[in-house]
């Protein structure tokens, strides 16, 4: 009990009630947005938070470098676990992303595959210290995600695969990789990729996606395009958000969602049913306490007593970041529509679980800053 208490003292108490504010928020809204489903999933997402909370309270009794030193065994596992959900996971939505279990549902091991990746690239990054400045050096540093990203878009999960590189070049910075070279690659291919999406919707180049795959960024371009799938599902999300106006419609009140004109607006859209329900103001301040947990997190980032807090802090941070610069952009049109969800409100209990281990993560990392023990 001496540990605790000690613990509980040195909490980032400031991230804690943005994540309780946000997490609040999120049943709220998911009560609304699944009204047609009798509560089914307000009680299965408050499971899943009572689940996290057990992580989030055990992990304070462990040192958050205990996974440097497993980091290979760590990373193992992730992969075999990805492996594994495309040899016997269950296929939904045409993404072979899920274990299915007789009682406990469905378990989508990518979303803990991102927290495991975290905490292993932070030993392999910290390892290479002032070893990431030519070309060569950050191939072989890129080579470390390749694995997992190619199991990811085999399912496939292009939402996922994007999480996972955006965390590596996150990750990357914080270690001091050449920015310049780190630029010019994913700036470049950003570009080159723009246009080979334009090639094929414009020139009929070969494509290795599928149409439905490919009609999610052309979408960006023509919202007309697939009025029955991808364009009906952006259409339906602004028109959600325009309806809120600037104090929203109510709880409960949204037409949208009441009517359920929206797709998957428990999980993908429910940014939209969050606009609409609450207007400007609602979505403001949601999107202001994302703000703290961003600013919160790369706090601790900056205040770790190690380079290798510092690189999961910073993985942790940009996991949420464009878990929320994703969801909120193909809300409203700027981003492709890629499934990924908004964290701690999108209805999910393997990605609720995730997230929490993250907070658990940056809380480890704050707590033990100064290199305090709490043994008595």
């Amino acid at each position: 009990m001496g540990e605790y208490r000690k613990a509980f003292f040195r909490l980032d108490y400031v991230l804690l009630l943005a994540v309780a504010a946000i997490v609040l928020i999120g049943l709220v809204v998911l009560n609304s947005a699944s009204a047609a489903e009798n509560g089914n999933h307000v009680f299965k997402q408050i499971v899943a938070i009572a689940l996290g909370l057990i992580i989030f309270f055990i992990s304070l009794n462990f040192e958050y470098n205990i996974f440097s030193k497993y980091y290979r065994q760590v990373y193992v596992f992730t992969i075999i676990m990805l492996v594994a959900v495309l040899l016997v996971g269950h296929e939904a939505g045409g993404a072979k992303s899920w274990f299915k279990f007789p009682v406990f549902g469905n378990f989508q091991p990518s979303e803990v595959a991102k927290i495991l990746l975290i905490v292993s690239y932070a030993k392999f990054l910290e390892d290479r210290r002032g070893h990431l400045n030519t070309l060569w050096e950050l191939i072989q540093a890129f080579a470390f995600f390749v694995p997992p990203v190619l199991l990811i878009l085999m399912q496939p999960d292009m939402g996922s695969a994007m999480v996972f590189i955006a965390i590596m070049i996150g990750m990357l910075f914080m270690a001091g990789a050449n920015w310049k070279w780190l630029l010019g690659i994913f700036g470049g291919g950003f570009v080159v990729g723009i246009a080979y999406i334009i090639g094929i919707w414009k020139l009929g180049w070969w494509s290795p996606l599928q149409p439905h795959q490919l009609n999610r960024f052309l979408v960006l371009f023509d919202s007309s395009i697939d009025k029955q799938g991808v364009g009906w599902n952006a259409w339906q999300a602004k028109i959600a958000i325009g309806n809120g106006g600037f104090f929203g419609q109510g709880i409960g009140a949204g037409t949208q969602s009441a009517g359920e004109f929206l797709p998957a607006q428990w999980t993908d859209f429910i940014f939209a049913v969050l606009c609409e329900e609450t207007g400007f103001v609602g979505a403001m301040i949601t999107l202001g306490l994302f703000a703290v947990l961003f600013y919160r997190g790369i706090k601790i980032a900056i205040q770790s007593r190690d380079l290798y807090g510092s690189l999961v802090a910073i993985g942790v941070v940009t996991m949420y970041f464009f878990h929320v610069f994703e969801n909120v952009g193909m809300n409203v049109g700027i981003m492709p529509i890629a499934g990924i969800p908004l964290p701690f409100i999108s209805y999910g209990g393997s990605a609720t679980l995730a997230n929490f281990m993250g907070i658990a993560l940056l809380e480890n990392i704050y707590m033990r800053r100064e290199n305090l023990s709490f043994r008595e």
